[in-house]
């Protein structure tokens, strides 16, 4: 089989909640045999600028994105911006402004109820550790496993780091709308990011109803976690409502160790076709 058929559309680095450099990335796709592969760090831009330095003369095609974290109805939805053009950069970061300050007063709200219980944290020290300053719940759970108060992250996010628990309450966030609505506006590409872990197949459906009106270019199709039934129906779902098919391994380094670039566990093929009908949807020169 040959590598360069296939792409990776979503991973993130160490500037959201990821383990690996934006130029690892690169490294990482170059060396999967991959003909392109997209940075999608969570509501921050702050990697593109070295990602795409570093793809240079890589033969690999660097795709800047982003993964916006939504509110919709009671629960949240990402969704991933894709083809970001440079020229937008500016229009990104101001957009997230607001939406960054309530989450670091989410994340020190958090810290402080923890130490509250005997977890001691430093929230300084945990995001002058991030390369863009970003925090999140992933990062703290990191640092908790560091510490030894948890044996894994997914052990953290099961326990204290919960909403259920009382001691994280999730900032608000921009809504799905709105954010695909700014998506097409910079002329980048809205995609519906992993659907089947936030909804099942009839709310899925209730909300493209409205997505799509909004704008909503395509969902991810291919992704690490999902079962060949979930693909299969995120497949028909998407040509239902005549949506572009994407897909990605969600990488993260050593935070999903699990995971792969490209390969997401071992069976995840996400083909170039996505990428270039994609790339076709996009309103920019890049």
């Amino acid at each position: 089989m040959n590598m360069e058929q296939f792409c990776d559309l979503h991973t993130h680095s160490v500037y959201s909640d990821g383990t690996v450099s934006p130029a690892e990335i690169i490294r990482l796709a170059k060396n999967a045999g991959l003909a392109a592969v997209a940075l999608c760090d969570h509501n921050t831009i702050d990697g593109l600028a070295e990602f795409v330095t570093a793809a240079k003369n890589t033969g690999v095609e660097a795709v800047p994105g982003i993964e916006f974290s939504t509110d919709y109805l009671d629960g949240e939805l990402h969704i991933l911006g894709l083809f970001i053009p440079e020229n937008a950069y500016d229009a990104v970061s101001e957009k997230l402004q607001e939406v960054l300050a309530r989450k670091e007063q989410s994340n020190i709200d958090l810290i402080n109820r923890l130490q509250n219980i005997g977890i001691e944290l430093d929230y300084d020290a945990i995001k002058s550790g991030m390369p863009g300053g970003m925090v999140n719940r992933a990062v703290i759970a990191a640092e908790m496993v560091r510490k030894g108060y948890v044996s894994s992250i997914k052990e953290a996010f099961s326990g204290v780091l919960s909403p259920k628990k009382g001691y994280y309450h999730p900032p608000k966030r921009i809504d799905v709308f709105e954010a695909i609505q700014f998506i097409r506006s910079i002329g980048a590409v809205s995609v519906l990011a992993h659907p089947f872990l936030n909804l099942n197949e009839d709310e899925l459906c209730i909300f493209l109803k409205n997505a799509v009106q909004c704008g909503l270019d395509g969902m991810e199709t291919h992704y690490s976690t999902f079962t060949a039934e979930e693909t299969a129906a995120a497949c028909r779902i998407a040509e239902r409502f005549d949506l572009l098919q994407s897909g990605g391994s969600d990488f993260h380094g050593a935070n999903k160790p699990n995971i792969c670039i490209g390969t997401g566990k071992g069976n995840l093929r996400v083909p170039t076709d996505f990428l270039e009908m994609l790339k076709s949807s996009a309103k920019n020169e890049l």
